[in-house]
């Protein structure tokens, strides 16, 4: 008599992944490491851009970011601004500089900022700005020749960005500048994740490039 194999269930056919068929095997086992050690990459960048300032700079540098559809600075861009204003406040450095050109929306991301600085009390005659940049490097170099002109002292730099991007800064202004102390704006735990999540392959890319 021919024996008869059932037909195997829907649920038997379709099975949900696990972890452990996402990752078994070596290949899976190297693609696990290799996430966790982005991962720990990711925390140690925005870790080291919460340290606090130290001591007293002879301005302060806010990197750009993007402007929203409407001409109102980004969140990123709003606090890098509000962080700087306080910094200013508490008697850090003489001179704001904002940086950052023209984007997809609105004026430059420097003229941005700045209006959002001046509506929390920064003095006009506090502010410089730098309008062409439209990266780091260029963040690093606008601000270097907008000190020059203006017959500022530019040994001692405050740069101030989001947490986790404050060691790129602070390598890539470091090219341009004797001294450079980088601060960080916080955001929400899972915005500051997933920008440092980004930031990894970005500080990769600029050392493969010579750029830090």
């Amino acid at each position: 008599m021919r024996e008869v194999v059932p037909e195997p269930l829907a649920s038997d056919s379709v099975r949900r992944p696990t972890l452990r068929s996402l990752f078994g095997g070596r290949p899976g086992k190297v693609a696990g490491l290799m996430f966790l050690v982005w991962l720990a990459a990711a925390y140690a960048l925005d870790r080291h851009g919460l340290r606090g300032p130290r001591g007293r700079f002879d301005a302060i540098v806010v990197a750009g970011c993007r402007v929203m559809p409407d001409g109102r600075p980004s969140p990123a861009l709003a606090r890098r601004a509000a962080l700087a204003t306080r910094l200013w406040r508490d008697g850090l450095a003489p001179r704001v500089v904002f940086t950052g050109g023209v984007g997809d929306h609105g004026g430059s991301e420097a003229s941005v900022a700045a209006a959002f600085a001046r509506g929390l009390g920064l003095p006009d005659e506090a502010i410089l700005l730098e309008e062409r940049s439209t990266s780091t490097d260029e963040n690093a170099a606008g601000a270097a020749e907008v000190l020059e002109a203006a017959g500022t002292p530019r040994e001692r730099i405050l740069v101030v960005t989001d947490s986790y991007h404050v060691l790129r800064c602070e390598r890539v202004f470091g090219r341009r500048f004797a001294e450079v102390e980088g601060t960080g704006s916080r955001s929400v735990p899972l915005a500051r994740l997933r920008g440092a999540m980004r930031e990894v392959p970005a500080v990769i890319a600029y050392a493969a490039l010579g750029r830090l």
